[in-house]
């Protein structure tokens, strides 16, 4: 009889957002795959959670594969979790989830954090409809990507690192608009959590002049929503 894949999410950034599921779901699990051990290894810890762990990222993930699943096949019920959120978002995941699917092994991923929703809710922005796009490429195909960005009407949404952070803004401003509604926010759950809602022109400028740190999430507004000149009233404003 085969096992079963346990997706698990892990906080963003305060403990507190650990679910009880979640740290039962690890607790009794048989193996643990995390992306890096020494960063779960403080989790686990915290929670007295002490099943092993092995390491499971991108750079392994294509050599490991078989051998998770022969473990599955087996009947053990093995654990996912990456550093911080949901595996398979913008994390390791996704080809373990697709070979499961194949195999016919059943997968369960429980709901917990993620960076994006909260700063689409924070943004203030349109959230009914809606594009999640990650990290966009680093060079080819970066323009192009950004292009489709500007005229699809729904509000999206992209990671950034805060080094490339004030470039981006500045790439997205010219394809999209000075003018387009959007929002900055860093370090979701954490301490320093801030939100910064302006135009993308204003956010442009504003981190050329203040270095942002930390995990970083964009939310633009869609392309018709251009002329909404409500957003960023309180521009700069947490």
């Amino acid at each position: 009889m085969s096992g079963k894949l346990y997706i698990v999410p892990t906080p963003i950034g305060n403990l507190s957002d650990m679910t009880p599921r979640a740290v039962e779901v690890l607790s009794r699990a048989s193996l643990i795959l995390a992306e890096d051990t020494r960063t779960s290894a403080t989790l686990m810890k915290h929670f007295g959670i002490t099943t092993p762990m092995v390491s499971h990222h991108k750079y392994n993930e294509h050599s490991a594969v078989s051998t998770i699943i022969e473990r599955l096949k087996g009947g053990e019920v093995i654990a996912l979790v990456s550093d911080a959120g949901t595996p398979g978002v913008s994390d390791p995941g996704f080809m373990l989830s697709r070979e499961c699917r194949r195999e016919d092994i059943e997968v369960e991923t429980l709901p917990g954090a993620t960076a994006f929703v909260p700063a689409l809710v924070s943004s203030g922005l349109p959230c009914d409809r809606f594009v999640f796009e990650g990290f966009l490429p680093p060079k080819k195909g970066r323009a192009t990507r950004i292009s489709t960005l500007a005229d699809d009407p729904r509000t999206f949404i992209i990671y950034e690192s805060p080094l490339r952070l004030a470039k981006t803004l500045e790439q997205l401003a010219e394809a999209c608009g000075a003018a387009r509604p959007a929002s900055v926010s860093r370090e979701i759950s954490k301490i320093h959590e801030t939100t910064v809602r302006a135009t993308l022109g204003e956010l442009a400028e504003y981190f050329k002049m203040n270095q942002a740190r930390g995990e970083i999430v964009i939310v633009v507004g869609g392309k018709q929503d251009a002329p909404d000149e409500k957003v960023h009233k309180n521009k700069y404003k947490d």
